[in-house]
C-alpha cells in the first residue's frame, strides 16, 4: 500500500472522527449554559477521549476500525438531568458532577460483565430482531439530528441559510452518488471527496462555522475533573444500572453491523463483545475523568466502511493518534471546529443508509410472521413515537420514569427485548 493512500485514509478517518466529536459538545454547552471558553474546553476534552478511546478499542477491546463518538443516548440523559437539576435546585454543575458519578458507575458494571464474562449470559437478549430494532430507531434518531444540523438558521434574518443548506444538499447526494457509481478512490475517498468540496464551496460564499474562543495557550492539556468531583444520587443510581443494559446492546449491535461489513475475521463475535464491553467501561470511566459526553462504539461506522471499503489497521490507528496529538492544541481545535456544522451533518446523514439496511437485514434474518412483525411494529412504533413527545410531556411522573421514558432508543430496545422473551413462538406439534 503506498503512503499516499496510507496518508489520503488517515485523512479520512481522522475528518470522520472528527466529524462525529464536533456537534455534541456544542449542544451539551448550550444546554448548561457553558461559556465559549467552557465550551472549547469541552470540545478540545471530547477530541481527545474520542481519539484514545477509539484506540484502546482497536488495540484491546473488539479490534475492528470503528469509531468511537459521543453518545447520543447519554446525550439524552445529560439533557433530562440538566432540567431535573433546576427543578431539584441544583446549579448546572453541581448536575454535571452528579452525571460524572452516573458514567463512572456505568462504566465500572461494563468493566465488570466484561472481565467476568458475566455479559455472554445476557447475549440471549439481543436477537437479530432486537439488534435490528436497535439499529433501526438509532438510524432514525440520528437522522434528526444530522439533518437538523443541516439546517442552518441565519442569526439575522431567523431564516434557513439557503447557502448553507444547498451546500449539505448538495454533499449529500454527491457522497451517495460517489460511493455507488464512482469507481477507484473516486469510491474509497467519496466521504471525504463530500466534505471538502462542501467546505471550500461555504469559504467561496463567505459562510464559516460559529467562531469558538479558546485558550491563548500554545499547549494545552486535558483537565481532570473540570467539572469538580463525582456526586451520586439515587436518580442517577438506577438511571445508570438501566442504562448500561443499552449500552450492551450498542456495543453489540456495532460489533455486528462491523462483523457483517468487514471481510476475513478470525476473532469470534463473543470474545470481541466481552473484550469491547470492558474497553468500553474503561472509556465511560476516562469520560467522567476528563468530564466529557460518554463515547461509545458508533454503529453508524459500519456504513463509513462499507462505502469507503477503509478495512486496515493502520489507516484507523494513525487517524486515532492524530486526533488526540490536535487535541493539545488549542488553535488547532478552533480551526477544526470550523468545518461547517452543516457539511459534517450532511456526510453524516449519508453514512446512516448503510446502517439502515444492515439493520433491515438483521429484522429480516428471521422470518416475518405474526408474531415478528407485531414484535417489530410495536417497538418501533413506541420507540420512535416516544422521540416526538414534548420536552415536558412526562412531567409529574418519578424522575426515573422520566429519564427512561423520554428516551426513545431506550424505550423501542427494552420493548423489542421485553416482548421477544415473553412472546415465544409455538413449536409446530408433532402427531404420531
Amino acid at each position: 500500500m503506498s503512503k499516499s493512500n496510507n496518508f489520503f485514509s488517515t485523512l479520512q478517518w481522522f475528518i470522520y472522527l472528527l466529524a462525529n466529536s464536533i456537534a455534541l459538545p456544542v449542544v451539551i454547552g448550550n444546554v448548561f449554559h457553558l461559556s465559549d471558553a467552557a465550551i472549547s474546553d469541552l470540545m478540545q476534552r471530547t477530541f481527545f477521549i474520542v481519539g484514545l478511546s477509539s484506540f484502546i478499542q482497536l488495540k484491546f477491546g473488539h479490534r475492528f476500525p470503528i469509531a468511537d463518538g459521543p453518545a447520543g443516548s447519554w446525550v439524552s440523559i445529560f439533557v433530562i438531568f440538566a432540567g431535573v437539576g433546576a427543578e431539584q435546585g441544583l446549579t448546572m454543575k453541581e448536575t454535571l458532577q452528579t452525571l460524572e458519578a452516573g458514567l463512572i458507575l456505568a462504566g465500572m458494571l461494563l468493566l465488570l460483565l466484561g472481565v467476568s464474562k458475566w455479559v455472554r449470559h445476557l447475549l440471549f437478549l439481543f436477537s437479530p430482531l432486537v439488534t435490528g430494532c436497535f439499529l433501526f430507531i438509532l438510524a432514525i434518531q440520528l437522522s434528526g439530528v444530522f439533518i437538523k444540523g443541516m439546517v442552518s438558521i441565519n442569526p439575522l434574518t431567523g431564516q434557513i441559510d439557503k447557502v448553507s443548506f444547498f451546500a449539505a444538499i448538495l454533499v449529500f447526494f454527491l457522497i451517495i452518488f460517489l460511493s455507488t457509481k464512482g469507481k477507484g478512490w473516486l469510491k474509497s475517498y467519496a466521504i471525504l471527496i463530500g466534505i471538502v468540496c462542501g467546505w471550500v464551496l461555504l469559504l467561496i460564499f463567505g459562510k464559516s462555522s460559529q467562531s469558538i474562543s479558546y485558550s491563548a495557550s500554545w499547549i494545552k492539556f486535558p483537565e481532570i475533573f473540570p467539572w469538580g468531583y463525582p456526586h451520586m444520587t439515587s436518580g442517577i443510581l438506577i438511571t445508570s444500572i438501566l442504562f448500561t443494559f443499552l449500552l450492551i446492546s450498542n456495543t453489540f449491535a456495532a460489533i455486528s453491523a462491523a462483523a457483517d461489513t468487514i471481510p476475513n475475521q478470525q476473532t469470534s463475535l463473543e470474545v470481541r463483545l466481552y473484550k469491547g464491553t470492558c474497553a468500553g467501561g474503561l472509556s465511560h470511566i476516562l469520560s467522567a475523568v476528563f468530564s466529557t459526553i460518554a463515547v461509545v462504539p458508533l454503529p453508524a461506522t459500519a456504513g463509513f466502511v462499507k462505502i469507503t471499503k477503509q478495512y486496515r489497521i493502520f489507516p484507523f490507528a494513525a487517524a486515532c493518534g492524530v486526533l488526540m496529538a490536535f487535541s493539545f492544541f488549542p488553535g488547532a481545535v478552533s480551526l477544526l471546529a470550523s468545518l461547517p456544522l452543516s457539511v459534517a451533518s450532511a456526510a453524516l446523514l449519508a453514512t446512516l443508509i448503510d446502517m439502515l439496511s444492515i439493520g433491515i437485514r438483521s429484522l429480516t434474518k428471521q422470518p416475518l410472521n405474526d408474531r415478528n412483525i407485531a414484535i417489530i411494529g410495536i417497538s418501533l412504533l413506541l420507540g420512535i413515537g416516544t422521540m416526538f413527545l414534548p420536552a415536558d410531556g412526562l412531567n409529574g411522573l418519578p424522575y426515573v420514569i422520566q429519564n427512561l421514558g423520554k428516551n426513545g432508543l431506550l424505550v423501542g430496545t427494552f420493548m423489542a427485548i421485553l416482548l421477544e422473551q415473553i412472546w415465544k413462538e409455538k413449536q409446530p406439534s408433532t402427531t404420531i
